[in-house]
């Protein structure tokens, strides 16, 4: 449980060093309760995320062709998250290509060679977002940068508390270990609350129905394959679920 502010900003640190790039103050005496208190700040960190890229977005729009700012957009968010997300969709597209069963597909996943797989799920991913970041530049609807990527680790909270964890030794076994699950559900809903506040209605409505309906389409394929969710897996979730909002913002 999260105590103390102290306890806040150590999970804050090791939240933005695990899921970002940014610079960060390094952590003194690492505990493995710092990574407890720092999975309920993950949405949180996405929204710092969205935050950089829609001011980015915003700067650059009077000054270059909606392209050129899409383009950059899409470097920036691979820039900032270390491409984190996009090595777990990946992994798992060759896991699901060549897996066949739950051993061989994470066997599969935890390679660090990738497949054709691999480049074509990420080549598609980044095309799309490149795309309709485009119509985010001329519709100026910069909310749909702020909102996305907190919804997208919001998604993969949710997974989190609903799936097992099947990933042997797998990074988020720690995370998930040391942390609160009423923590994980309250961050969650604020999370939800905040994209009330800032979209329309309708807006706010499609992106519900959007996220909902592809977090139970890939928690039900998660559960075929795996009967569980993995780190690589959750990743996989975050960026399609962002690739997706995108998509709703465009429509």
């Amino acid at each position: 449980m999260i105590r103390n502010p102290s306890d806040l900003w150590r999970g804050w640190i090791c939240a933005c060093q695990f899921l970002t790039r940014l610079p960060a103050p390094r952590l003194q005496n690492f505990q493995a309760s710092d990574q407890g208190h720092a999975l309920p700040l993950f949405p949180w960190v996405g929204l710092l995320i969205g935050m950089i890229l829609s001011a980015t977005g915003w700067l650059l729009q009077p000054w270059l062709s909606a392209p050129a700012v899409a383009a950059l957009l899409v470097a920036l968010w691979a820039l900032v998250t270390g491409g984190l997300h996009l090595d777990g969709l990946g992994d798992s597209a060759d896991g699901w290509l060549a897996g066949g069963n739950r051993e061989r597909t994470l066997e599969i996943m935890k390679d660090p060679r990738c497949g054709s797989a691999a480049v074509i799920a990420i080549v598609c991913v980044l095309l799309l977002q490149f795309a309709l970041l485009q119509t985010v530049v001329v519709t100026e609807k910069w909310w749909v940068l702020m909102v996305a990527p907190l919804l997208g680790r919001a998604g993969a909270l949710t997974l989190l508390l609903t799936t097992p964890y099947v990933s042997p030794k797998g990074i988020g076994e720690d995370f998930l270990l040391h942390s609160s699950r009423t923590q994980l559900r309250t961050s969650v809903a604020l999370g939800w609350l905040l994209v009330l506040l800032l979209l329309p209605l309708t807006a706010a409505l499609l992106a519900a129905v959007v996220w909902l309906l592809l977090l139970l389409a890939l928690r039900h394929v998660m559960m075929q394959r795996l009967q569980g969710t993995s780190g690589d897996t959750c990743g996989a979730l975050i960026a399609v679920l962002e690739t997706a909002l995108l998509v709703s913002a465009a429509s």
